[in-house]
C-alpha cells in the first residue's frame, strides 16, 4: 500500500455511488488512513517540538462548581429561535438547532416547543388530573399520586405537524435545518402508561375516543383514537432524567409516540372517554388543511418516515476538498428506521448509510455517510425507509399529493400543516458555499 504524506492526500476507500460517497467500512477501520485523510495540523519532529505554551486558564483556579450546570459561554450561539420573542398574545415557536447538536437525544433547554398561549405556571400541588365520561368509575390523581404509579421509560421523537411546512414553497427557501425542521426533537421519556389509567378507571366497550385537554388559558384539546391509549402512550412526568421542562408540559403531559406534536398535550389535565372525535377548535380549524383535491386532511395522526442531513447544510462552508462526514437524522411514526440512502450526485447514484444504534421505534436514528469531496459542484440528499415498509416519498410524488404553495409568502401561516416528510437537498458550489436546493 502507498501512503503519501501531504494535505491533499485521500486514503483510497471503496467508492459505492458517484461523486464521492464512499462505503461505510470506511467509518469502521483504517483509522490511520483516515486520520491522514482528515488532519490539518502542522507536523511536528522531536527536533523541533516545542512544549506546549501555558494558557491563561491554566495559571489560576477555574470558577466555583455551580448547583445547575450551563453551556460554556463558547457554546452561546446554539440556542433555539424564537418566532415570538416579545411573546405577543399568539402562538410562539421554538425551534431546536438541530445541525448544531450530534447523537439522537435533544437536550432539555434545546427541545423544541409550541405554545398557543405561553407557559402556565402550574402548582404541581395544586394541579390535578382527571379521567372521565364513558367509565365504570371517574378517578382524579394528584402529580404526587402519579409519581408512585409503576413507570416505563422509552426513547421516542415528538414533532409539529407543521414542521418543514417552507418545503412547500414552489421554490427552495434559503433556510437553515433549524428553521425548516428545527420543529422536532428526541428526548428519554418516563411516565405512567395511559393504559393503567383506563384500565383502573374501566372503560365502556362502545368508547372509541379519549379528548385530552391541557391546564394552559385556551384548554387546548386534541381527540385521540383510544386504542393509541392502549398501544404505547404515556403521562411523560420527566424527559432525559428529569422532571419535565415548564415548556414541555410541566408537571405532566401526553405522550403518543409517532403521532404530530399537537396531540401531545401539554399540562394534562383531564381525559374525556367518549364514542366519537369532539371536532375541537384546534383540530377543526387549524389541523384540517385542505389537499389539491379539495377534501380536508383531517384525523391524519401520524408523521410518516423522514430523514434530513444536519451536516453538512445550509449556513455551513466546506472548506476545501477532501474527506468529509455526511450525518442526519431519520425517524418514523411508524416503527424503526431501517434503511436510510445518501446521495452525492442530486439522485443519480445512491449508497446505504451507516445507522447508529441501538435503533429505538419511533425515535431519531443517526445516520453517517463518508464522501470524498473533490471541489467540485455537489447536490447531496438523504432518503429514508422504516421496518413496516413505508419509504420518504421523493418530492415530485409528494407535491402532486399534497400540494404547494406558490411564492412569494407574506407569513408561516400560508404554509399548510399537513406533514411535510419528502427529501431535503443541500446544493454544494464548487467555493463549499451550501444552497437549499429541490431534486
Amino acid at each position: 500500500m502507498n501512503r503519501r504524506k501531504g494535505s491533499g492526500y485521500t486514503p483510497p476507500f471503496e467508492q459505492v455511488a458517484g461523486n464521492g460517497l464512499l462505503h461505510r467500512r470506511a467509518l469502521l477501520g483504517g483509522g490511520l488512513m483516515l486520520a491522514g485523510a482528515v488532519s490539518s495540523g502542522a507536523s511536528l519532529t522531536s527536533a523541533d517540538a516545542e512544549p506546549l505554551t501555558i494558557p491563561e486558564w491554566t495559571l489560576e483556579p477555574g470558577e466555583v462548581t455551580p448547583v445547575l450546570q450551563t453551556p460554556s459561554p463558547y457554546e452561546k450561539n446554539v440556542v433555539r429561535i424564537l418566532s415570538n420573542p416579545k411573546g405577543d398574545p399568539r402562538t410562539q415557536h421554538a425551534r431546536a438547532p438541530l445541525q448544531m447538536l450530534n447523537g439522537t437525544i435533544t437536550p432539555n433547554p434545546l427541545h423544541f416547543t409550541i405554545l398557543h398561549s405561553g407557559i402556565p405556571d402550574i402548582d404541581p400541588a395544586q394541579h390535578r388530573f382527571i379521567i372521565h365520561g364513558m367509565v365504570r368509575q371517574a378517578l382524579e390523581y394528584t402529580v404526587d399520586d402519579l409519581l408512585r404509579y409503576p413507570m416505563v421509560t422509552r426513547k421516542h421523537f415528538v414533532e409539529c405537524g407543521g414542521n418543514s411546512a417552507p418545503m412547500f414553497s414552489d421554490v427552495p427557501i434559503q433556510a437553515t435545518v433549524q428553521q425548516i425542521h428545527g420543529l422536532s426533537s428526541c428526548a428519554e421519556w418516563t411516565g405512567v402508561p395511559v393504559s393503567t389509567i383506563l384500565d383502573e378507571a374501566g372503560i365502556d366497550p362502545r368508547a372509541k375516543w379519549m379528548v385530552a385537554e391541557g391546564a394552559d388559558s385556551l384548554l387546548v384539546s386534541r381527540s385521540c383514537p383510544l386504542k393509541k391509549g392502549y398501544e404505547d402512550a404515556m403521562i411523560a412526568l420527566y424527559q432525559n432524567g428529569e422532571r419535565l421542562m415548564p415548556g414541555n408540559g410541566y408537571p405532566m403531559r401526553l405522550l403518543l409516540p409517532g403521532y404530530e406534536g399537537n396531540m401531545n398535550t401539554k399540562f394534562l389535565r383531564r381525559l374525556y372517554i367518549t364514542d366519537q372525535p369532539a371536532m375541537t377548535f384546534y383540530e377543526t380549524r387549524n389541523y384540517s388543511p385542505l389537499l389539491p383535491d379539495g377534501k380536508a386532511y383531517r384525523f391524519y395522526f401520524i408523521n410518516e418516515v423522514k430523514s434530513f442531513i444536519t451536516q453538512p447544510s445550509f449556513g455551513s462552508t466546506l472548506k476545501k476538498p477532501g474527506y468529509y462526514e455526511i450525518s442526519g437524522l431519520a425517524y418514523s411514526g411508524t416503527g424503526r428506521i431501517e434503511r436510510v440512502r445518501v446521495t452525492a450526485d442530486g439522485g443519480k447514484s445512491w449508497a446505504d448509510a451507516a445507522l447508529e444504534g441501538p435503533i429505538s421505534p419511533k425515535a431519531f436514528t443517526r445516520f453517517v455517510m463518508p464522501w470524498r469531496w473533490d471541489g467540485q459542484p455537489a447536490v447531496i440528499s438523504s432518503r429514508a425507509w422504516d421496518d413496516s415498509g413505508e419509504v420518504q416519498p421523493l418530492r415530485a410524488d409528494f407535491v402532486a399529493v399534497r400540494g404547494q404553495t406558490k411564492r412569494p409568502v407574506t407569513n408561516s401561516n400560508a404554509f399548510p400543516n399537513n406533514h411535510y416528510n419528502s427529501l431535503t437537498a443541500w446544493g454544494i458550489e464548487s467555493s463549499g458555499e451550501i444552497k437549499h436546493v429541490y431534486m
